[in-house]
């Protein structure tokens, strides 16, 4: 495990467009079947990071609250599965089924899609507003694992809040902070930390 800090893309960007098959349903999700949601969670994550499995059931009633209020979610793990099954297909299925996330966990074998969100950790957030602009990129909170501090998800809640309701959000926003996704052999992106 390398512990990795998310690169922060620039507030503004504009969400890279993504088509990735939901491990659940085997159907093709498209970042533009969620124009004109109040806004897009991309959640890149697996199945093994502890820094996962430290929130994962806490972000579970999280996500299901706001996909309540309208709020698109995906996940999206873009770990190599070869030198990591426990985040195969397979894995990520009985993953959604244990955790009982209710978004759709999308499988990004090429690694494309991480590497045009400039993910660089499980987990990373990026949160997009109805214009698919980006608004928020970073933690969840700043609970990790096997600290005292509790898993409330205060960052990320309080930037959904204000873009449901129309307010600015705030800039002053902190890195995530996580396990290095995995990349496949020659497939490292630039800004990969080494």
């Amino acid at each position: 495990m390398v512990k990795t800090a998310s690169t922060m893309l620039p507030l503004g960007e504009i969400a890279p467009d993504f088509a990735l098959p939901d491990v659940v349903t085997g159907a093709i999700v498209r970042s533009t079947d969620f124009v004109g949601r109040k806004g897009l969670l991309v959640i890149f994550l697996c199945n093994h990071c502890p820094f996962v499995k430290h929130l994962a059931e806490p972000l579970s009633r999280f996500t299901a609250k706001y996909l309540e209020q309208g709020l698109a979610v995906v996940g999206i793990n873009s770990n190599d599965v070869d030198k990591y099954p426990e985040d195969n297909a397979d894995a990520m299925r009985a993953e959604v089924r244990h955790r009982g996330y209710l978004f759709p966990y999308l499988l990004d074998e090429s690694q494309e899609v991480a590497k045009a969100y400039k993910a660089a950790c499980t987990p990373d957030f990026f949160l997009f507003d109805a214009q698919m602009r980006l608004v928020y990129r970073g933690q969840f909170d700043s609970s990790r694992p096997k600290s005292e501090t509790p898993i409330t998800g205060e960052d990320l809640g309080r930037a959904i809040e204000a873009l449901v309701r129309g307010q600015p959000i705030d800039e002053q926003q902190y890195p995530s902070l996580g396990c290095n996704i995995k990349w496949k052999p020659g497939n490292e992106p630039p800004y990969f930390p080494v």
